[in-house]
C-alpha cells in the first residue's frame, strides 16, 4: 500500500535536464509553466463544457475559420493523375514553374498586374510560412514591423524572434477599420522595416479603398519601409472587383503580396500559396524559404496551377459565402445586433453585446462568447484588441440550401431567447 509521501512524490513534477535551455522567444526556464489559457483553447473548453451539459442540443458553430467544402473535382483529378508521374517524385524547392506561371496569368487577368514568374513570384505552402519567413529577410533587433489589430500575428511572432518589435495599428469602427497612419510617432517610422496589412481583412471584412493603398505606397517611399499585403481574402470580395495592393502605381516598388489557395479555392489543407511583387523581396523570400523547407510536393502545385487557370472555382465559392453572408446579417438585425454587409471575406465582425435583458453583463467579448456558447450552443470569436466585437464566419457545415435557412432559424430563435443588450 502506498504511503501518502510516496502518491505526493509521484505526482511531483520535475523539471527536464534541458527546461534552462528553452530560448528566451518562447518564455526561456519558464517555458510550459504559463498558466495564461488562449482565446482558441477557451473557446474549445466552452464548447465541450455546452455540449457535456447539453448533449442532445446541436452547436450552431460560427467560429469555424476554414472552408467547409471540398477543392473542386477537376482540381482533386489533376492532383489523382500527378501524384502517378514520376518527374514529381522529388523536392520541389522553390518551385515549379508552371505554378509560377499560373500565379502570373491570375494576376495579370485579374487585377491587370505584369510579373516575371520566375523572378517575381515564389509558391509558399501556404501564406502563413510566408508570414513567418518575411521577417527573417529584414528584421534586426530593434527594428520594427507594424502591423493591423484584430489581425493574423504569426509575422508579429517572427519579428519578435528576430528580437524586433511590434508596433499595433488599431482598427476602429470609427476610422472605417483602416490604420491610421498619421497618427504613429516619427520615431517609430524611423525604426519601422515593414508594415503588414491584410484586405478584404480578417477579421474585420473590410476593403481597402484604392486611395488607401496609394497612401501606403507613398508613405514606404517617403519613410524607407516595405510593404506586405496579405491577400487571403482576395477572391471573397462582395463589394466589387477584387483589388490588389500590387495594382496601385508604385506598389511594385515597395512590397510584396502574399496569396493563399485556401480561401478563394476550398484548398485550405493542400497548403498553397504564393509571394509576388518586388523581385529583390521575393528573391530574399526565396533564399530564407529554400534553407527552411524543401518546397510543397510538385503534383500539389500542378494541380494548383490548374485551379488558379479556372475562373468558374472562385466564382462558384463567393456566390456561396456571399448568399450565406447575406442570409446571416439579415438573421443577426433582426436581433438586434448592428451590421451590414461586409466588403469581403467569410467573416462577419459585429459589435459585441454588453449583457441580456435577465441582467447578465459581459465586460469584454470574450465573457459574451463564452456566454453564448454554454447557454445557447452558439459558437463566435471574440476579438477585444479594439473595442468588443464578435467573428460570426459564414463557412459553417450546411450542405444544402434547406439546411443553410434551417440554420438560420435556429440561430435567430436561440438569440432572441439570450435576449442580448448593447
Amino acid at each position: 500500500m502506498s504511503t501518502a509521501s510516496e502518491n505526493a512524490h509521484e505526482t511531483t513534477v520535475t523539471d527536464p535536464y534541458f527546461q534552462s535551455l528553452f530560448a528566451e522567444r518562447i518564455g526561456g526556464a519558464n517555458y510550459g509553466k504559463g498558466t495564461e489559457i488562449y482565446k482558441f483553447e477557451k473557446i474549445k473548453r466552452a464548447k465541450r463544457n455546452a455540449m457535456a451539459a447539453h448533449p442532445d442540443r446541436k452547436l450552431l458553430d460560427f467560429g469555424i475559420g476554414e472552408n467547409d467544402s471540398m477543392a473542386d473535382e477537376s482540381v482533386r483529378n489533376v492532383m489523382a493523375a500527378e501524384i502517378n508521374r514520376v518527374e514529381n517524385r522529388g523536392y520541389a524547392d522553390n518551385g515549379v514553374i508552371e505554378y509560377k506561371q499560373a500565379a502570373a496569368r491570375f494576376m495579370k487577368r485579374h487585377f491587370g498586374v505584369e510579373l516575371n514568374p520566375a523572378t517575381q513570384i515564389n509558391h509558399c505552402i501556404g501564406s502563413k510560412p510566408a508570414y513567418a519567413m518575411l521577417p527573417a529577410c529584414f528584421i534586426n533587433p530593434g527594428d520594427i514591423t507594424m502591423m493591423t489589430v484584430p489581425g493574423y500575428p504569426v509575422a508579429g511572432t517572427h519579428t519578435r524572434y528576430y528580437g524586433g518589435e511590434v508596433y499595433r495599428l488599431p482598427l476602429l469602427a470609427e476610422n472605417d477599420f483602416l490604420p491610421d497612419l498619421d497618427s504613429v510617432p516619427e520615431d517609430i517610422y524611423r525604426r519601422t522595416k515593414m508594415l503588414v496589412i491584410n484586405y478584404p481583412n480578417s477579421p474585420t471584412g473590410k476593403t481597402a479603398p484604392p486611395e488607401f493603398f496609394e497612401k501606403v505606397v507613398a508613405l514606404a517611399k517617403e519613410k524607407q519601409f516595405i510593404v506586405v499585403h496579405d491577400a487571403a481574402h482576395i477572391m471573397l470580395t462582395f463589394d466589387g472587383k477584387p483589388r490588389s495592393f500590387l495594382e496601385t502605381p508604385g506598389a511594385l516598388d515597395v512590397g510584396v503580396e502574399a496569396h493563399s489557395m485556401s480561401k478563394g479555392y476550398d484548398m485550405i489543407g493542400w497548403r498553397m500559396g504564393f509571394v509576388c511583387g518586388h523581385e529583390r523581396i521575393v528573391s530574399a523570400f526565396a533564399d530564407v524559404k529554400d534553407n527552411s523547407d524543401s518546397g510543397q510536393f510538385i503534383a500539389t502545385q500542378k494541380a494548383a496551377a490548374a485551379a488558379l487557370d479556372d475562373d468558374s472555382i472562385p466564382e462558384r465559392i463567393n456566390a456561396k459565402y456571399r448568399r450565406r453572408m447575406q442570409k446571416l446579417v439579415e438573421t443577426l438585425r433582426e436581433c438586434g445586433f448592428q451590421c451590414e454587409m461586409p466588403g469581403g471575406s467569410y467573416f462577419l465582425y459585429v459589435k459585441s453585446p454588453s449583457g441580456t435583458k435577465s441582467g447578465e453583463s459581459f465586460a469584454a467579448a470574450e465573457d459574451a462568447t463564452r456566454y453564448l456558447i454554454e447557454q445557447f450552443g452558439i459558437v463566435t470569436v471574440p476579438w477585444d484588441d479594439a473595442g468588443s466585437f464578435l467573428r460570426f464566419s459564414v463557412t459553417y457545415v450546411a450542405p444544402t440550401l434547406a439546411e443553410e435557412d434551417a440554420l438560420m432559424a435556429e440561430t435567430k430563435q436561440r438569440l432572441g431567447d439570450a435576449g442580448l443588450v448593447w
